[in-house]
């Protein structure tokens, strides 16, 4: 049964906690008496946090890291649990895209993505889960997107990471859950958050985002629930129950003429 007291005292580690949801997250996690563990590249946001979570009563730790470096998660588990910190909780937040057109986009980003979106999140929970098991207890928040309920033209590396994401945390959940361990497929929507203007993703995207607080809040209930899934925003839910019921075909093509760049022929 859900408790707000189930992370009181425990150690919670949130990937991609400099900004954004990372950001809501760790704040919704030390709300509920979370210590946090916070990682992300840029040091100085992560200070700024974590000094505004100290003062708030929350023990607190900073890893600095970049994701896309394939030896990162391994330095930030001997930084953790490795030096002796028993992470009860892990957040796999840390995420990118990039919008255009596959053809002609920069292949170093395209293959960032499968690493930072893909290949760590597998690392890094393959490295924290397996001492959940062993402890009889543990949480797993893994960030996909409602992206990854139908195919995205001009987001489609992207979108074809957040696929792997919510299968990879329903498959994981169904093999862990008799030993205690409990992982949720956190799938938002537009949400307020630097990703759109990192992506470029701005110009057919605009505006009615939800918030990244209330995302977290929502996330981290179901969460202690032990949900597999949750979709906190109700056009997102929408999305996913189209995607259901409508050809694959239909809906990509009408999406590559909404989403396709300027840059692109006709």
């Amino acid at each position: 049964m859900a408790s707000a007291k189930d992370f009181n005292g425990r150690w919670a580690l949130v990937t991609g906690a400099s900004a954004g949801i990372g950001a809501a997250l760790a704040r919704e996690l030390a709300k509920r008496g979370a210590k946090l563990i916070l990682t992300a590249r840029r040091r100085e946001r992560l200070e700024k946090l974590a000094a505004e979570l100290v003062a708030n009563g929350a023990e607190t730790r900073i890893v600095i890291a970049d994701l896309n470096d394939p030896a990162a998660p391994q330095a930030i588990y001997d930084a953790t649990e490795g030096a002796g910190i028993e992470v009860d909780v892990l957040v796999d937040n840390a995420g990118l895209g990039q919008y255009g057109a596959f053809a002609s986009s920069p292949v170093d980003q395209e293959l960032s993505m499968v690493r930072v979106n893909c290949e760590a999140v597998a690392r890094l929970t393959r490295l924290f889960v397996s001492r959940m098991v062993g402890r009889g207890r543990g949480w797993v928040l893994i960030v996909s997107s409602t992206a990854s309920y139908q195919p995205l033209p001009y987001l489609a590396t992207y979108a074809a990471t957040k696929v792997f994401d919510r299968f990879f945390a329903l498959g994981v959940a169904a093999e862990v859950a008799r030993f205690g361990v409990k992982v949720t497929a956190l799938c938002p929507g537009r949400t307020e958050s630097e990703f759109f203007s990192v992506a470029r993703s701005e110009s057919f995207m605009p505006g009615g985002r939800q918030s990244a607080e209330e995302v977290a809040e929502r996330a981290i209930a179901a969460l202690s629930r032990g949900k597999r899934t949750i979709i906190p925003h109700f056009g997102g839910k929408v999305t996913a129950n189209l995607s259901r019921v409508l050809p694959v075909g239909l809906i990509t093509h009408f999406v590559e003429k909404l989403a396709r760049p300027k840059s692109v022929p006709k």
